[in-house]
């Protein structure tokens, strides 16, 4: 009965926020404040905030947090997380993911409100401080907040010097294709609310990834403005383990089928341009 979410089909979101995070420390980002829902985030926990594998594999099995007595506990996937981490460049930054409802985007006004708070704190600097939104496609087009976050993005009370919407792109909403859940071309069309700079880049390629998302972070540090990554993948297995796609969207899992993943594909291509041997 353990849910996992899993990141399967768009893996180089991890590598999408590795670069990220790398490139802002050496623009000066001291603090990194992360909303994210459910998909891809026990992978994120481990992965890019260095949260013990231990301590995710104890809240499988039921950990109690009466001890603590900071609160009753809750699922993994909604739990928040803090970690002061010291980056390649050398510099210390301290990234932390905001704990979340399942309630779609709901956490995007709490990291915007955190972040707002640390800049304040630091005098107005808005380049120390970067906040990053992760989001579902059909949520990003689905959630009225997320129109609500764009158009308050440029005013003086609420501004928090341009948020980095990162989209896990995986083309089904549980279980609504794509086409029967937006109007519009792209899922990112909320981002030309306030003419945002929209970048979309194949999932599968982690080089043109990690590229265009130290771009976006320059861009940020440079304008103070929002932009959005479409990062188009998709869902290797169903909405969470008791979801079974193949009775809802069978043409399309059977592709998915198969696909290889992105790390073979990866594989594949340093192996074809000689950059490492096949064992």
């Amino acid at each position: 009965g353990q849910k996992r979410f899993s990141l399967e089909g768009g893996e180089t979101l991890i590598a999408a926020l590795d670069a990220v995070i790398e490139e802002g420390t050496k623009q000066g980002v001291k603090e990194v404040f992360i909303g994210m829902a459910h998909r891809g985030r026990l992978s994120t926990l481990a992965h890019i905030l260095g949260k013990p594998y231990e301590e995710i594999f104890c809240e499988f099995s039921g950990k109690s947090y009466d001890e603590e007595g900071d609160f009753d506990g809750d699922v993994k996937y909604h739990l928040g997380y803090s970690r002061l981490l010291k980056a390649d460049s050398g510099e210390d930054v301290t990234i932390s993911l905001a704990p979340n409802p399942s309630h779609l985007e709901a956490v995007g006004p709490v990291v915007q409100g955190l972040s707002r708070a640390r800049i304040e704190a630091l005098d107005g600097d808005e380049n120390a401080v970067l906040p990053i939104l992760i989001h579902g496609d059909a949520a990003l087009s689905g959630q009225g907040v997320v129109y609500e976050m764009a158009q308050m993005a440029q005013l003086d009370g609420y501004r928090t010097g341009g948020t980095v919407h990162v989209v896990v792109n995986n083309q089904v909403g549980f279980t609504t294709n794509y086409l029967d859940g937006r109007s519009s071309i792209y899922c990112t069309d909320v981002g030309k609310v306030t003419q945002s700079l929209v970048f979309h880049v194949n999932a599968d390629d982690a080089e043109d990834v990690v590229q265009v998302m130290r771009i976006a972070l320059l861009y940020r540090q440079r304008w103070n403005r929002d932009v959005f990554i479409d990062l188009l993948g998709y869902r290797k297995y169903g909405h969470n383990e008791g979801d079974e796609p193949m009775f809802t969207q069978p043409q399309l899992y059977r592709a998915i089928a198969k696909h290889e993943n992105p790390l073979k594909l990866y594989m594949h291509r340093l192996i074809s341009d000689g950059s490492m041997q096949a064992s």
